[in-house]
């Protein structure tokens, strides 16, 4: 094998690696990026690439197709407490698809997911319920209009 075969795969391991630290780990590493590359078959095609803020939280992932064109982009903006609070996709050709908006309640859980299309226009909202401990106990969706359109109930089981 050549030299050039063995960096590579040295390189998609370590930025394997990378790509799984923790926040805490990146921020105190000073990592900016991390790329994911994969070789099949004798041919090399990069994944996702994964830029950071200084503070280790993803500022943005670019995926890539199988022929290294861009598939999809995700932005994400954090509160001071680095919950997020947005995050955009934009398609292939740098084009806003979809946004949305995170708010949280008094005890920093998330209490509702708004998304919007690329237009601004609302799509839309989760509304999330918790228990006197904290536990998630319903997502409900409702569409644009605010008609309930799904709910998912969440149920625990506790050891004794």
């Amino acid at each position: 094998m050549t030299k050039n075969y063995y960096i590579l795969i040295v390189l998609t391991l370590l930025s394997v690696g990378t790509y799984a630290q923790s926040k805490k780990e990146v921020k105190k590493n000073g990592i900016k990026s991390c790329m994911i590359i994969d070789t099949e078959n004798g041919k090399t095609t990069t994944d996702k690439k994964t830029l950071f803020e200084k503070n280790g939280e993803v500022s943005e992932e670019t995926e890539y197709d199988k022929n290294g064109g861009i598939k999809v982009i995700h932005k994400y903006k954090y509160n001071k407490d680095g919950d997020e609070i947005e995050e955009e996709e934009y398609n292939d050709a740098n084009k806003l698809v979809e946004k949305k908006t995170t708010k949280y309640n008094s005890f920093n859980e998330k209490s509702e997911e708004v998304f919007y299309d690329g237009n601004g226009k609302l799509i839309k909202t989760n509304i999330y319920t918790y228990d006197s401990k904290g536990l998630k106990i319903e997502r409900k969706t409702l569409d644009a209009i605010g008609k309930t359109i799904g709910v998912r109930k969440f149920s625990y089981t506790f050891a004794k």
